[in-house]
């Protein structure tokens, strides 16, 4: 118990902090989110990307490792969500929302920070969740995407999506240098760090913004399916695949904290984009954000006493 409460303390209750400075400030201010959200995917994401991937100690085999763990994780995580909607006849615009509510998760603005205060003294860690975050940027403007719009859309522009995010450009870069052993000079390298070290309050702050006027109309059965998914089921998952597969270690540790992460604030843009029962989403991003207090802490608890 003493774990728990000192994951609560000194991991879950900073991050919390600042997500609510968030929804009082864009309350007060009415910040521009646009620019926010800029500032994040295009300056300090891709820094965050860049620093700790060149600065970890990560091998060839620990990235096969975390390949394969995604694959069959989120493959997992799709099958159910499919099965589910099946089950429970939702309608076409339905299924889509349930189940890109129940798969994406926040793997930046969120997971990121959490794992940058959870595996502080560890680089591994924030790598491993780097490389998670820029699976979950696929996944969504692929699955996600093709999912919304009933694969109506042209792969062309799928595919301009994804080669344009900014974090597969980092994470390349970031490999390149480390292949072939490029120093960088330290004038540079301190602006660097100095940026990355601002990603945790800006993305979190921002998060907070994002969710300051989302309304819960009504919490219907979907709402409440897709938060358990979220936040029980695709840990449950992520551990049995852990242990499936023999991960052991940090490397067990981030992948299992990471199946916990509330859902995708994507999922909600998407339903929205393509009225796809936009307020069931957001119901789903808001509850699944706000309960990750409890379960997050719970599942970084469960992480270190396990792996």
């Amino acid at each position: 118990m003493s774990i728990f409460i000192n994951v609560f303390i000194n991991v879950i209750s900073p991050m919390f902090l600042l997500i609510i400075a968030g929804v009082f400030l864009h309350r007060k201010f009415a910040f521009n989110l646009q620019t926010f959200s800029h500032l994040l995917i295009y300056f300090l994401l891709p820094i965050v990307c860049f620093k700790n991937v060149y600065e970890a100690d990560m091998t060839g085999s620990t990235i096969n490792q975390v390949i394969i763990y995604l694959l069959i994780f989120n493959g997992i995580l799709i099958g159910i969500s499919i099965m589910i909607s099946k089950i429970y006849n939702f309608d076409r615009k339905l299924s889509s929302t349930f189940q890109n509510g129940s798969v994406l998760s926040n793997s930046a603005n969120f997971g990121l920070p959490v794992s940058s205060l959870v595996f502080s003294a560890n680089p591994l860690g924030l790598s491993i969740q780097i490389i998670i975050a820029v699976a979950q940027n696929i996944l969504t403007y692929t699955w996600g995407f093709y999912n919304s719009v009933s694969a109506s859309a042209e792969g062309k522009g799928v595919l301009k999506k994804i080669l344009k995010l900014p974090i597969l450009h980092a994470l390349i870069l970031a490999l390149i240098f480390r292949y072939f052993h490029i120093t960088i000079p330290e004038p540079i390298y301190n602006p660097l760090n100095n940026a990355a070290n601002a990603f945790v309050a800006v993305a979190l702050i921002t998060l907070g913004a994002q969710i300051a006027y989302i309304k819960i109309k009504t919490i219907s059965k979907v709402v409440i399916f897709s938060s358990l998914f979220r936040l029980l089921l695709s840990p449950v998952i992520g551990l049995l695949v852990i242990l499936m597969l023999g991960v052991e270690g940090t490397v067990a540790q981030a992948l299992f904290i990471s199946s916990s992460f509330p859902s995708n604030r994507s999922a909600s843009l998407l339903a929205l984009e393509y009225d796809n029962y936009p307020e069931v989403a957001s119901s789903v991003v808001v509850i699944t954000t706000i309960s990750s207090c409890f379960t997050v802490a719970f599942v970084i608890y469960l992480s270190q006493l396990i792996f």
